[in-house]
């Protein structure tokens, strides 16, 4: 019913909320879900039930599904005395006739897929699925009996809808099999776990062939292989799998959690030839769920454009329909009897598709011109590409971190190593906080910074880089692949030597030691530029895009008006509670920066828009965007949730202008601005990393930082960006050392690499034992290629 349809988006955006592992936003947005919904419909009942049980099993409480499940829910019409009942009541309502024309259609043909289910047929599945979800609780709680009894229950309720013949739930017999699969092996009988996986197999290829969940079943299959000793069968089957994971909608996310054997397997074997392309390909293939779900957000954005990006980007996805639909016509004609007639069938369906892929192919080709497709693609580059786009003193840094474990991969122009980082993602996250706290921390409305915390810094350089420290020391410029909670520390701050940090501990046994003075500290900065890159193929990108042919030199837009009371009072009027506080628009980052960039860069036409005219809707309007080689914002950026429960939505604040402005560029406005920059400056709160810790904490938000870098730095490569420099945490202005920094970058990056402006400049405040503290000169990341011009002439 339509009055249900709200609650039920806000329950399976509830969902996708608890998958990644944000609890207590998926936690509000229940709540929200049941206020939104009327109470007394069955199906919903349902669904929220059986999502909020799944929420309990994502979060290893099988004790909390258990007794979601077991608790009552509203009556349904799938009593046997449903239809006498209401034709004696004289009236038709719409369950009924949804029954009468089901019982029609039961007298005129077998089940087909063209007929939509009836209320009272989703209420059977979803009580189908609560079944299973209590058997899997069940068997997580030990209690084998149960979960056996359960499964086979849960399978014959859906067997006694349309005969099993529902594709939308084809699923639920795999989920059993494979539930069943992990009885097999709690009890040491592998053969029956491997037919089991093989039986699940073999349901989602039938149903959903080449689909994320094809691939994510083939994974458990291989990784019980594994366990059972068949390892050279597993590694073959998974090397299978990662080359084509990245053609699948979906497939790279849904095999993130399943890869860790795989990896472990090729690291345990790195000198092995090939060992290091098989880790790249696979490495590739972990899409992180940040990087995922922004790429799904950016590719709806372009499917609805109306350029010729677009165009070709729903060429691509009906071509990608088709294709599908022919494989699986191929696979239906070739289990058929053999005839003339079917031979040549199936030849005629092999030409076609022969036929798709070719257009498909085409299309492709064109659509990688444009930035706005790439940034949305998945595709994967070979290790020997990457190697022969490095320099002599380049090396590439691809941390892996999945399955509760960490890997690394370290690639030089002639050589590969591949190696395991000693230490959890768990553990790295709390070190990265660690670090964080001692920098700057925002509590209760102030932000405070602390003596930098040396000893993590260089516990975490060693666990990182050890392995390959000397080769580090030989190598000018390192791009940095990060993942996990390292999206949120620029890896500029790791000590790379001890001798500095002894240096600085004897100088705080003096009565008046300074424990803010880090000079002599042999920072990673210090010695090396450093890229950070989102991605390999990204990097590649980047380096092969021509650069910017724009006729105008810089733009900058920053300082937005602060709200006026009548204009908060105004405001304020039915404003979600999930919206930004009306507060944060009334402390503007100072548009100062802006002006001395326009004139360190030196344009006769640069344009500075600040005030009331930096507005989101003038953003948006304007047509000359693509004009300008530099752009520059100076203005907070918003990556964090706005409250606990809320959902992180990365955005810069501007002005609010008339009519529907919100004050916000958001990514997928940015995403849809025509630029066409060598660079853009982010110099604005927290736009790469994870804001406020006290913030991002109390929301129960543990990807807000890394979805800034995977939103914001992406929406503006999307949009014409080659390079972007974004800021890891506020960029004070004590001591002058912002406009130090922004000197030195607009100074000196026009003639050399943007990555030496920038240390050149960084260096000159390391040596200042005022703004030693790396709060004051390792904030701003170059996401792109650190080798390039801020400006291209």
């Amino acid at each position: 019913p339509g009055a249900t349809r709200p609650a039920e988006y806000l329950a399976n955006l509830a969902m996708e909320q608890s998958i990644l592992g944000n609890d207590a936003e998926a936690a509000d947005l229940f709540a929200r879900a049941k206020r939104a919904s009327s109470g007394g419909d069955a199906a919903f009942s349902r669904l929220y039930r059986n999502l909020v049980a799944m929420h309990h099993l994502n979060g290893h409480d099988p004790a909390g599904a258990m007794a979601v499940l077991d608790a009552p829910l509203p009556a349904t019409a799938n009593d046997s005395n449903f239809l006498p009942a209401r034709l004696a009541q004289g009236y038709i309502d719409r369950p009924l006739s949804q029954r009468l024309e089901i019982d029609r259609a039961r007298k005129n043909r077998f089940w087909g897929g063209d007929l939509p289910l009836s209320d009272a047929e989703r209420e059977q599945l979803l009580d189908a699925q609560a079944t299973y979800l209590h058997g899997e609780a069940a068997r997580l709680l030990g209690q084998d009996d149960t979960a056996r009894a359960d499964f086979a229950r849960a399978d014959a309720q859906f067997e006694a809808v349309r005969s099993g013949q529902v594709l939308s739930m084809a699923w639920l017999p795999a989920d059993i099999a494979t539930a069943l699969a992990g009885l097999a092996e709690s009890e040491h009988k592998p053969d029956a776990a491997e037919a089991l996986l093989g039986q699940a197999v073999t349901i989602i290829a039938a149903n959903y062939p080449d689909s994320a969940a094809w691939l994510a079943a083939r994974a458990r299959l291989a990784a019980a292989m594994a366990r059972h000793g068949k390892n050279e069968a597993a590694l073959a089957e998974y090397a299978r799998l990662m080359r084509l994971a990245p053609d699948v909608v979906g497939g790279s996310e849904a095999l993130r959690p399943l890869i860790a054997p795989y990896l472990e397997e090729i690291v345990a074997n790195a000198g092995r030839p090939g060992a290091p392309d098989d880790f790249f390909i696979a490495g590739q293939a972990l899409v992180r769920p940040g990087v995922a779900r922004t790429q799904a957000v950016l590719a709806r954005e372009l499917s609805g454009g109306s350029d010729a990006a677009a165009d070709l980007f729903r060429q691509s996805l009906a071509l990608g329909r088709d294709l599908v639909t022919s494989d699986q016509k191929i696979a239906a004609l070739s289990e058929q009897s053999r005839s003339a007639a079917g031979d040549k069938a199936l030849a005629d369906a092999i030409a076609h598709r022969q036929r798709l892929a070719e257009q498909q192919t085409a299309i492709l080709a064109h659509m990688d011109a444009f930035p706005r497709y790439r940034v949305v693609s998945a595709g994967a580059v070979t290790l020997p590409e990457l190697q022969k786009a490095l320099r002599a003193d380049e090396a590439y840094y691809k941390l892996v971190t999945t399955g509760g474990a960490s890997f690394a991969l370290w690639v030089r122009p002639g050589s590969a190593r591949i190696f395991r980082v000693d230490a959890s993602p768990a553990e790295i996250e709390t070190m990265v906080d660690t670090i964080r706290d001692s920098i700057a921390i925002e509590q209760n409305n102030q932000l405070v910074t602390n003596p930098f915390d040396l000893a993590t810094a260089r516990k975490l350089y060693l666990l990182l880089f050890g392995p390959v420290d000397g080769e580090l020391a030989a190598t000018r410029h390192l791009i940095f692949e990060p993942d996990g909670a390292m999206l949120k520390l620029p890896v500029n701050l790791l000590p790379t030597a001890d001798a500095g940090i002894a240096a600085y501990q004897a100088r705080q046994a003096a009565p008046d030691a300074d424990a803010f003075n880090f000079t002599g500290i042999a920072w990673l900065g210090r010695n090396h530029i450093v890229t950070t890159a989102v991605s390999a193929r990204a990097f590649l990108d980047i380096r092969a895009t021509p650069p910017s042919d724009a006729p105008r030199r810089f733009i900058g837009l920053g300082q937005n008006a602060p709200l006026t009371a009548d204009e908060m009072t105004k405001l304020a009027i039915g404003r979600d509670p999930c919206d930004w506080p009306l507060a944060t628009w009334n402390h503007p980052v100072s548009g100062a920066e802006l002006t001395l960039a326009a004139h360190l860069i030196g344009g006769a036409d640069d344009t500075v828009i600040t005030g009331a005219a930096f507005t989101d809707t003038a953003i948006k309007e304007r047509r000359d965007l693509r004009d300008y080689r530099v752009v520059q914002f100076a203005t907070h950026g918003l990556v964090t949730a706005p409250h606990p429960g809320c959902a992180a939505q990365p955005a810069l604040v501007t002005s609010f202008g008339p009519d529907d402005s919100k004050g916000l560029l958001t990514f997928r406005a940015i995403f849809d601005l025509h630029l066409n920059a060598d660079t853009v400056i982010l110099s604005a709160c927290d736009t790469a990393g994870a804001a406020s810790a006290e913030a991002t904490r109390a929301a129960g938000i543990t990807t807000g930082g890394n979805f800034a870098l995977d939103g914001l730095v992406r929406a503006f490569v999307g949009a014409g960006a080659r390079t972007v420099v974004a800021s890891h945490w506020p960029v004070p202005d004590d001591y002058n050392a912002t406009r130090r920094l922004i000197t030195g970058i607009y100074r000196d990056g026009a003639g050399h690499g943007l990555g030496e402006a920038m240390r050149s400049a960084q260096i000159a405040l390391m040596d200042d034992p005022l703004t030693s503290h790396p709060y004051y000169w390792s904030a701003f990341a170059i996401v792109g290629d650190a080798t390039k011009p801020l400006i291209s002439r």
